[in-house]
């Protein structure tokens, strides 16, 4: 089998888009729909025909474009069905523990809430690949507006627990912020301060810094590390449950 090739495009403020072309099955995803002239802009370059949207939840950034883009493309959007009321048109509703079948591609739903209450994540284990949308970041998260901190905490957990090796393609162009962050609650990680100067260099150049890795997240995003006891130490929550240590370091950072 084939791997599908996969482009990401920016577009809006710091949104990406992803397309997802699947060669042998005949058919092209977007993972959601942020600016729809980028999406069709995107597809032309590549010669490819839309066939679906996934989208991942219901925020304006994330579905806007959707109506431009199926007007050109005819596609079929599918998303969360714990969000169906608050995204247009969705042709069909999926949920963990969903599995679709797209050309050769097999994709589980996982449930992601705590950023959005519906929020799904899309993995293609065959590809070693997540599309997780505003969840997880690059050395970051979602901020937690619609679910709590330990529903949040749940579904970063679920992502975290992926293959070592699966990429991760989110929904912004977070990481710089993300990483100096880090760096003031585990200042004597020396992997999270290479990975701020790659990040700083690559944006210098115009470059993106997605997708990441879960091994790399693992080892550089603080809001997965709340066992390490430098972290435990630097919120003062030594003994408190996880998801406590996280729900701390959200609020810091939504505070920087």
């Amino acid at each position: 089998m084939t791997q599908p090739e996969i482009h990401q495009f920016p577009c809006l403020k710091d949104n990406y888009g992803v397309l997802v072309h699947d060669r042998e099955g005949g058919v092209t995803l977007a993972i959601d729909a942020p600016d729809g002239a980028a999406v069709l802009a995107a597809l032309d370059e590549r010669g490819w025909d839309l066939t679906h949207i996934l989208v991942t939840h219901h925020h304006a950034d994330h579905i806007a474009g959707i109506p431009a883009v199926r007007a050109k493309t005819s596609c079929k959007v599918i998303g969360p069905k714990g969000e169906a009321a608050r995204v247009p048109g969705l042709d069909q509703l999926v949920g963990e523990p969903d599995v679709l079948s797209l050309g050769s591609l097999k994709i589980a739903v996982l449930d992601t809430p705590g950023h959005t209450l519906g929020h799904v994540t899309y993995w293609i284990e065959q590809a070693s690949v997540a599309f997780v949308g505003d969840t997880l970041f690059a050395m970051g998260c979602g901020r937690v507006l619609e679910g709590t901190p330990q529903m949040m905490w749940g579904s970063l957990s679920k992502i975290a627990a992926l293959p070592r090796e699966t990429s991760i393609y989110c929904g912004h162009e977070y990481t710089v912020s993300n990483a100096k962050f880090g760096l003031q609650i585990e200042p004597d990680n020396a992997r999270l301060a290479a990975r701020l100067a790659a990040a700083e260099a690559a944006r210098a150049e115009g470059r993106a810094t997605l997708p990441t890795r879960i091994d790399l997240e693992l080892e550089t995003n603080v809001f997965l590390r709340v066992d390490q006891p430098s972290i435990r130490k630097t919120t003062g929550l030594v003994t408190a449950e996880d998801w406590k240590v996280f729900a701390d370091l959200r609020e810091r950072k939504n505070r920087a």
